[in-house]
């Protein structure tokens, strides 16, 4: 029971002096790209840029504590930064200690959220957060982070939540750019992306092994941040020409932080941190099980809610904001050879020695340059084609996507993810209350029966074969009844019905109700009900009712037996359907 609760006691017996040296090298490489990015996303955040350092260090220890995943890298994002930014900004002003206790909370409650639901083994309700909701969401999130980074690339001040209110708001300080700042801002963000695709072919050509290349293509953020500092301190760009800068940054680890407890302050925060919950979730573990498919491993989703909840929890009482597990920097760990999560605590200790001794080097830092890698890393996670592709196949899919683009673009991230949420459910349950079913008949030559529409097949005029494709629950237990007595009206010389219940795994009561209905009706009519092909848990529940004991006809083992069965027993020759639609057998 430790050893689950505790990964790093699995782990942990086995760790040995290579290990130790991948982990190193991981460590160190992940620190020079997280460093960057930590100030930049506090800074998304709304917060002072030193925040995102202190969320970088003890959320990695508690991972690696008890986290599941060898490669996962935990720490701020964007998408969560954005939503801190807009729960804290609902409760308090940007820069008031007001609004970091907010942040700070949001990080505690996310993570008790979080640790909850993995004691009680809920990983799974995050698959209410659909692909395609969760793919519209994320595109939608990274339009809105990159259009309020402009302001920092164009040096001027302005606010909004939305995506209308951000290109209103910039348009009408068109006259007051500050072009000193688009001139660093500018050729960083084209220096940024130009380095995600061409850097390490570069270097290749340049005569570089291919994974030192691709390694060292990614600190290209620090490289930017360098030259950007020289830059600035250089020309005194800040009282020259109005370039904005971090500023001081203050040194030294951590402080203690304990979260608020104002229950008229949790009752605001608790939803946005349950969103930014399963946000945080279905990223992270989507990352994690990747990574870990690639070398065979395997991830305990409900662990993973343990460790992400611990690592919330951490950052909170470090003074830091929500954390979740990141893309970029995840995928950079496993590149550099990273073995256990003891890289992520190696992580950790960089981090903490830059607060102690780097940040006073940060001070000349613009703010343009840390929107330029904001702006490059989450303009990677749109998907220009997804709209396309779901169109072509579920246009209920395209439908839940546009609709929490839409709703996150117009009306902020919160709604935008309850938007595609509600869709989502709202389309799974008219399509279940609409299930598929079709006629069948027999394959010639075989004991296969599929689809008359599409096959050439054998039917006989006095048997009804129907198979039903969904389990039979109260959302469709009348669309059953309907469809079925709809069909056996159009034909006058029927005598038995069979229902194929191959692909149904569960009949609720209603389902049960309704299909008494039928037996009833069609016995009125001198028409036998049969079934074949029923579950063994289904035949289970159907045993302790009544049903079995009033049906018209049989339940038979297979639909070949039951309809050979009824063939020879009335005597009738089958006839080969003409309404098939393919031609294929």
């Amino acid at each position: 029971m430790l050893a689950r609760l505790f990964p790093i006691l699995q782990w942990g017996r086995t760790y040995n002096a290579q290990a130790l040296s991948d982990d190193l090298v991981a460590a160190v490489i992940v620190t020079i790209m997280l460093i960057p990015q930590s100030l930049a996303y506090a800074l998304l955040a709304g917060l002072p840029p030193v925040v995102g350092l202190y969320a970088s260090i003890m959320p990695l220890v508690a991972y690696a504590v008890f986290g599941t995943s060898r490669a996962q890298a935990v720490g701020p994002v964007a998408v969560v930064s954005l939503m801190t930014a807009s729960a804290a900004g609902a409760v308090a002003a940007q820069g008031t200690p007001e609004y970091l206790e907010a942040a700070i909370t949001l990080a505690a409650l996310s993570g008790v959220i979080l640790a909850v639901m993995g004691f009680l083994r809920l990983g799974f309700l995050a698959n209410l957060l659909s692909q395609p909701v969760n793919a519209g969401f994320m595109t939608a999130s990274s339009v809105l982070i990159a259009t309020s980074q402009l302001k920092q690339l164009l040096g001027v001040k302005v606010g909004g939540d939305t995506w209308p209110e951000m290109l209103g708001a910039l348009a009408s300080q068109l006259t007051h750019i500050n072009w000193v700042t688009l001139a660093i801002g500018l050729p960083v963000t084209l220096f940024l992306f130009w380095v995600r695709k061409g850097a390490r072919p570069l270097l290749i050509r340049l005569g570089m092994p291919p994974r030192p290349a691709d390694l060292l293509a990614k600190t290209g953020p620090v490289f930017a941040v360098l030259v950007t500092i020289v830059l600035v301190a250089a020309l005194d760009l800040t009282d020259r020409a109005g370039v904005e800068v971090v500023g001081a940054v203050p040194q030294g680890l951590p402080p203690f932080s304990l979260p608020s407890g104002d229950p008229a302050l949790l009752g605001k925060l608790w939803v946005p941190a349950l969103l930014i919950s399963i946000i945080g979730f279905v990223s992270s573990i989507s990352v994690a099980q990747t990574l870990a498919a690639k070398r065979r491993e395997r991830i305990e989703p409900d662990q993973e809610l343990i460790g992400l909840g611990a690592s919330n929890i951490a950052s909170a009482l470090s003074g830091g904001f929500p954390v979740t597990g990141g893309f970029a920097r995840s995928v950079v760990n496993f590149d550099a050879g990273a073995k256990t999560q003891a890289a992520g605590a190696f992580t950790a200790v960089g981090i903490a020695l830059a607060s102690l001794f780097l940040t006073p080097l940060l001070y000349h830092l613009p703010t343009a340059t840390l929107a330029a890698t904001i702006i490059v890393a989450v303009l990677s996670l749109v998907d220009f084609t997804m709209p396309v592709r779901l169109w072509r196949y579920s246009k209920s899919d395209f439908a839940a996507h546009m609709a929490t683009i839409a709703v996150t673009l117009l009306a902020g991230v919160e709604l935008g993810v309850i938007t595609g949420v509600a869709v989502g459910l709202l389309l799974f349950l008219w399509h279940t209350s609409r299930p598929h079913a079709a006629v069948v008949g027999r394959v010639p030559e075989t004991e296969h029966f599929r689809n008359v529409e599409r096959h050439k097949v054998f039917t006989a005029p006095h048997i009804l074969s129907i198979r039903i494709d969904e389990s039979l629950t109260y959302l469709n237990a009348r669309w059953l009844e309907e469809y079925v007595l709809r069909l056996v009206a159009e034909r006058p010389a029927l005598r038995h019905v069979i229902l194929m219940a191959s692909a149904v795994n569960e009949i609720d009561a209603s389902g049960l109700e309704s299909l008494e209905a039928i037996n009833q009706r069609l016995a009125d009519g001198g028409i036998r009900l049969h079934l074949s092909e029923v579950k063994g848990p289904v035949m289970d529940r159907l045993q302790r009712t009544h049903f079995l004991d009033d049906l018209g006809g049989k339940v038979y083992l297979s639909q070949a037996r039951a309809f050979a069965e009824l063939l020879d027993d009335d005597g009738s020759t089958p006839v080969q359907s003409a309404d098939w639609a393919r031609g294929m057998i």
